[in-house]
């Protein structure tokens, strides 16, 4: 989702009023460089911050959803479907989740929180076509280089 209004210690109740749309986006990881810096005892964050790392789609006016806690999303490679979910398979809720992430992060107008992947994951490579909807809203397009 993306962030429409500054807010800090944001309770629940109120955090449907901090996003109007929601967007979908890939989460990449650097796995031979995640397993080296793990490895080592060293934190991984370098293993998904490099340039190019969380492409993001389109974004969609979150009133379009009759409800955000039942939104199918999907990313296929190649033409073929590699992962498919439902924003209701989530462990925690939207709301909850920037009610948590506000305690420790000032949210400003524009951030953007991922919330999750679902089973699916495997390596891409150079030439690869990705391709990810929300529903059959095809919002993202990704050639792998």
């Amino acid at each position: 989702m993306k962030i429409c209004k500054l807010g800090k210690n944001i309770q629940e109740k109120f955090a449907h009023k901090y996003y109007e749309e929601i967007g979908i986006g890939i989460d990449f990881t650097a796995r031979d460089l995640q397993a080296s810096l793990k490895a080592k005892g060293l934190p991984w964050e370098l293993a998904k911050g490099f340039d190019g790392s969380a492409p993001v789609g389109k974004f969609v006016d979150k009133s379009s959803f009759e409800d955000v806690q039942q939104i199918d999303f999907s990313l296929k490679k190649n033409g073929q479907l590699v992962q498919s979910g439902n924003t209701s398979d989530m462990i925690f809720k939207i709301d909850t989740i920037i009610a948590f992430v506000s305690q420790y992060f000032t949210l400003k107008k524009g951030d953007l929180i991922f919330t999750g992947t679902p089973k699916g994951v495997g390596p891409v490579v150079k030439g690869d076509l990705l391709e990810a909807f929300i529903g059959e809203m095809h919002l993202l397009t990704v050639k792998v280089r």
